[in-house]
């Protein structure tokens, strides 16, 4: 116990034993010796660490200068090779609350390499008290190229992060369910699924023209479960060189593992543009690609195939995901969004035959705002790769009313690691979509399956109507639609042509804007599905 501590509790004791002080004194002595030697976590009056201590936190952090060097770990830590990284591994037996018939365990991160900063770890105790859990090099397993390193690790170092393992398949094993590492990312899994794309606390310039910022969390604390919980509690403090955070998540993990997402930012200064619940994915190529980065057996790569939107105004979007010949970056605007996220909705093994990745088990992530988000757009940023492990899919909500800098902005909303079901959308949704040459060089045609809702029951032989609409540059030139016998659901097939080739030339190269596209399906005033959505671009 400090000083400070002492001085608290002595005057608290002065104030309720001054009546009785002068009718006994032996009493009121024993009070005060007694107060004075309680542990320090059952101090009267003392609060219970919480959401807003972690703002506080935060708040005086953004008034002070950012510190780049902050965390940083031994340059021979950042140098060492793949191999060695992957040759430190955690313990399991040294998992924190494993012989405490806990339902969460944790394992932790040894930094190095692509992590170059240690996070402090706490725990929040049942009594409200915050401990933090020290490093030490005895939590893992320095083996063959890694071995050298284990006496030159400070004792103090600090770890990267965290994943926490809950029994979310089968009630005897603790499986890994969320893991936080690396600047703000962090991905967690559905039941009887696998990792796949990854989410962020914040993201700063994404999209824009200034380079983009990786804010990072610092300090985490757990709060330490019951032996009945379903659930687990997380604070996490953010700094960055424009921007400092507090957040809460609460992990529910199952079925549908939900994430509880709670956050108040300071901006330390203006940024052109601010993305709230940004997600990152992998789309090498899939169904709507017909010209591959590189020769493959497999139908198709990717962690995700869409990215879904539910607008503020009802309508459901799908736009599909594609590997670009250059970077593009699409803007949908709406008022307060029902939700948004990066799908993974093919979910057939034999359009992956990845024996290995296991595509058709990449969960997808659905955002759904808390409160009012306001106006904004939900952009969708893809990136050219050539190489299947980058992540060169990002989707973020951007704010029309950006936060002031150095006044508290508040956001909330909830995620959910999933497989796709028959809720979002509500009705029928699009399945595939393919892409052949047109009958000139000016034009494209489209064949897009739509399966799910009344679609299925509809029979061949009734008249439904494609709603097709195009950008004012281009025009659609024929379609057809017709029951799919093989899948029971219903294809649309329509060609676009450019009359300009010079401008689709240039709309194919990213020197003009991209060409929309737009097509659903309706029986008499009746809408049947979401909005395929598709952009004409590089």
């Amino acid at each position: 116990m400090n000083k400070n501590q002492l001085i608290v509790r002595a005057s608290f004791l002065k104030r309720i034993t001054a009546k009785l002080a002068s009718k006994n004194k032996l009493f009121s002595l024993i009070l005060l010796t007694s107060l004075l030697i309680l542990p320090a976590g059952n101090s009267i009056g003392q609060k219970t660490f919480n959401f807003e201590q972690v703002v506080a936190k935060a708040q005086k952090l953004m008034e002070q200068p950012y510190n780049p060097k902050a965390g940083l770990i031994p340059k021979f830590l950042l140098d060492i090779k793949y191999d060695a990284w992957r040759d430190i591994r955690f313990r399991p037996t040294r998992a924190l609350w494993r012989n405490e018939n806990l339902p969460f365990n944790v394992q932790f991160f040894h930094p190095g390499l692509y992590f170059p900063r240690a996070v402090t770890i706490n725990v929040i105790e049942p009594n409200g008290m915050t401990k933090k859990v020290p490093f030490s090099t005895e939590f893992f397993e320095y083996e063959k190229m890694a071995a050298p390193l284990k006496k030159k690790i400070p004792a103090n170092l600090g770890f990267a992060g965290f994943r926490l393992h809950y029994p979310i398949n089968t009630p005897t094993y603790l499986d890994e369910v969320i893991v936080f590492l690396g600047a703000s990312y962090f991905r967690a899994v559905a039941q009887y699924s696998n990792y796949g794309l990854s989410a962020r606390g914040i993201s700063i310039n994404t999209v824009g023209s200034t380079p983009e910022e990786f804010p990072y969390f610092t300090e985490f604390w757990l709060v330490k479960p019951t032996p009945g919980s379903k659930e687990i509690t997380i604070y996490a403090l953010l700094d960055g060189e424009s921007v400092t955070g507090a957040y809460q998540f609460v992990v529910r993990p199952g079925k549908d593992t939900q994430v509880d997402v709670n956050a108040t930012i300071f901006l330390r200064k203006e940024v052109e543009r601010l993305g709230l619940a940004p997600l990152t994915s992998m789309f090498f190529f899939g169904e709507n690609t017909n010209f591959r980065p590189i020769n493959d057996f497999r139908p198709e790569v990717h962690d995700s195939d869409g990215l879904q939107i539910a607008l503020g105004s009802g309508e459901w979007l799908w736009r599909p995901l594609k590997n670009p010949r250059a970077i593009t970056n699409n803007w949908f605007f709406t008022t307060n969004p029902q939700g948004f996220g990066l799908i993974q909705r093919d979910r057939d093994f034999d359009h992956y035959q990845d024996l290995e990745a296991h595509y058709e088990k990449r969960p997808s992530v659905w955002i759904t705002p808390k409160g009012e988000w306001g106006e904004g757009w939900i952009v969708l940023l893809q990136i050219p790769s050539n190489k299947e492990f980058d992540d060169n899919i990002n989707t973020l909500w951007v704010p029309a009313k950006p936060p002031v800098p150095k006044q508290p902005f508040h956001f909330a909303y909830t995620m959910s690691w999933h497989y796709p079901d028959n809720t979002r959308p509500p009705g029928g949704k699009v399945v595939a979509t393919r892409t052949a040459d047109g009958k000139t060089k000016q034009s494209q045609k489209f064949i897009i399956d739509f399966a799910g809702g009344k679609l299925e029951a509809i029979p061949a032989e009734k008249p439904l109507t494609a709603i097709i609409s195009a950008d004012p540059r281009a025009q659609i030139v024929e379609y057809q639609l017709q029951k799919n016998i093989i899948t029971n659901g219903w294809r649309l097939v329509f060609e676009v042509k450019v009359e300009n080739e010079e401008l689709l030339q240039k709309v194919l190269q990213g020197t003009a804007p991209a060409i929309e596209l737009r097509a659903f399906l309706k029986d008499g005033e009746e809408v049947l599905t979401e909005t395929w959505s598709y952009a004409i671009q590089p």
